[in-house]
């Protein structure tokens, strides 16, 4: 990304990518006008749970519009640096965007100042975040990411939610946000143990998003016949590490048959 800076402007020292554009002028302006709320897709249901060793983050495939399924495939866990991961729920073009200028901002910092940001740091950032993004959810497109990582510093996995204004909110074993989390965190209640493997959190997590689509019509579930299965990423001490989707498609038909 090159920034048309002001003459004279020296940005070596600003950590925070975020005040760099602030400050030279060229934060995005936020006020989008009337818009039809029903043509912007909506991003589901997203969760995660702490393992023995770390952190499991899934996120179900469906954006829905209105009472219709917008996309099937849609990628809802990310990488937020090499030791972090972060979902998004809400707004789905608005949430990728937010999860890409965070991802900016970690990489930025590290450049800067040669060393990555302490966890709660990142979690803080992202906060900000999506506080600057509240005029848009005035207007009716809330963004509420879900951020989890590996505490270098403690040496254990940590979960952060928020809230649509920014709020951050740190929890203790597991946490779930979008329209099907009540059911997945429902789930989660049942079945976690503080000593999960991290092939046991992933088909825990599975079977969340599975017990959350038998109730919420927006959550979509594994789709063997499409070939369509959740994204499952963990985070440890050896950092972000996507599970192969043909392992989780194993998972997840071991899950269904199951509950069949």
């Amino acid at each position: 990304m090159s920034l048309d800076l002001p003459n004279g402007f020296d940005h070596r020292h600003e950590s925070s990518f975020t005040d760099l554009l602030r400050r030279a002028g060229q934060m995005p302006t936020w006020d989008v006008g009337a818009i039809d709320l029903a043509g912007a897709p909506e991003a589901t249901t997203v969760l995660a749970l702490k393992t023995a060793d770390g952190v499991a983050m899934v996120g179900d495939r469906r954006a829905t519009m209105g009472n219709l399924i917008a996309h099937r495939r849609m990628d809802k866990v990310f990488p937020a640096d090499s030791h972090s991961a972060v979902a998004i729920a809400g707004t789905a073009g608005i949430a990728m965007e937010l999860v890409k200028l965070f991802q900016t901002e970690l990489e930025h910092y590290e450049k800067l100042e040669g060393n990555r940001l302490s966890l709660e740091g990142k979690a803080n950032y992202l906060g900000a975040l999506v506080r600057n993004q509240m005029p848009l959810a005035l207007q009716g497109m809330a963004v509420v990411p879900l951020f989890c990582g590996y505490d270098e510093r403690d040496e254990r996995g940590r979960i952060y939610t928020y809230d649509v204004v920014g709020g951050r909110y740190e929890e203790v074993d597991y946490a779930a946000t979008g329209s099907g989390s009540l059911h997945a965190k429902a789930y989660l209640r049942a079945v976690f143990r503080d000593d999960l493997s991290k092939e046991e959190a992933a088909a825990a997590a599975i079977e969340a998003i599975v017990a959350a689509s038998d109730e919420d019509t927006a959550t979509g579930g594994p789709d063997i016949q499409r070939a369509i299965f959740p994204i499952v990423a963990v985070v440890d001490a050896g950092g972000y590490q996507e599970v192969d989707e043909a392992e989780v498609a194993r998972i997840s038909r071991e899950v269904l048959e199951r509950q069949s």
